[in-house]
């Protein structure tokens, strides 16, 4: 018997050689785009499905991944799905609401119970409201939704102490460049300021803004400590990722090979909530280690004036999302 690095090694040169028979056969290969970093959940994701699903498809179907912006920021990305140039990618739902507006509700703040909900609710195979939306995508657009991600809840940092929104009355505060974010970052009682996530580092750092909302994995692996004093433990979002694919490729692949990726993508799915859960507290700690100030409800961390706030503003900026928003809350 082979030590298990050398077995590990072997798997690997056979998968490898399968591969390359695959694509000289004419396997079909995948562009695959997203702008996370090393070190994020979403990025761990992208590496790990690729992998899987050469392995699920016997080589007939390869993915190539280009992380971190490598093909363009978010609206380039999903451009370049809609065109064909990129096969798949993803990011937060609202990322597509330029196709189907109604989409981004998969990222409302206050929407989803818990990580497994926001899971249940975006499962392509069998949420109502994303198959209703999907159809639209697809008419429209040309995407489909085909798996979803989850990095965990999204919570604000900023270079001083946030408890409510009076806090961040006035500031500039980095909200990603969608519509959603924009009218969430309002109810925050901040000065909503679009910048894309490669030049937050550099805009945190300048004070073009004075803050900013994210997974603690993307506050962790994007460094930004090092700009950022304080970490308020909203989790105003549960960070759902649409997975989107190009129809025309989708339809390309044979039914078996579409029928492999999906389930490739959804135990994926289901393992980034696993990855996503285990991760918080040792990221807690992880930031306080790294001379962050962590506020919590103990520390006087006001979530009521937060929830009724941004929902406040939902409501007003998106009254179409309500119908939506029910279906959400009914799913078990």
């Amino acid at each position: 018997m082979y030590p298990l690095n050398a077995r590990r090694a072997l798997a690997g040169a056979a998968l490898i050689a399968a591969l390359a028979a695959g694509t000289a056969a004419g396997a079909e290969e995948l562009r695959y785009a997203h702008v996370g970093s090393e070190g994020d959940i979403q990025t761990r994701y992208a590496a790990e499905a690729a992998a899987a699903i050469a392995e699920a498809t016997g080589g007939s179907v390869t993915v190539q991944v280009y992380p971190a912006s490598q093909l363009g920021g978010v609206a380039e990305m999903v451009d370049g799905v809609r065109m064909g140039s990129i096969s798949m990618g993803h990011h937060d739902f609202a990322s597509l609401a330029r196709i189907v507006p109604e989409v981004a509700v998969f990222n409302a703040p206050f929407v989803y119970r818990d990580g497994a909900h926001a899971l249940a609710a975006t499962d392509p195979t069998s949420s109502p409201a994303l198959q209703a939306i999907n159809e639209k995508l697809v008419a429209e657009g040309g995407v489909r939704i085909v798996g979803r991600i989850y990095r965990g809840a999204r919570h604000i940092s900023s270079n001083f102490p946030v408890k409510s929104p009076a806090d961040l009355a006035g500031k500039p505060f980095r909200a990603v460049p969608l519509d959603l974010w924009v009218s969430m970052v309002k109810g925050f009682g901040a000065t909503p300021t679009p910048v894309e996530v490669a030049e937050l580092p550099t805009a945190l750092m300048t004070g073009l803004v004075v803050g900013q909302e994210n997974p603690l994995t993307m506050i962790s692996a994007n460094k930004l400590y090092e700009v950022q004093s304080h970490v308020a433990l909203t989790g105003h979002m549960q960070s759902v990722l649409a997975v989107f694919v190009n129809e025309e490729a989708w339809q390309a692949l044979s039914e078996e090979d579409r029928a492999a990726i999906t389930e490739v993508l959804d135990r994926k799915a289901e393992e980034s909530l696993q990855w996503a859960n285990e991760s918080q507290a040792q990221l807690v700690e992880e930031l306080k280690g790294h001379g962050m100030t962590v506020i919590t409800e103990q520390e006087g961390l006001d979530m009521p004036a937060f929830k009724t706030s941004v929902l406040k503003q939902i409501r007003a900026d998106f009254p179409n999302y309500q119908p939506y928003m029910e279906q959400i809350n009914a799913v078990e």
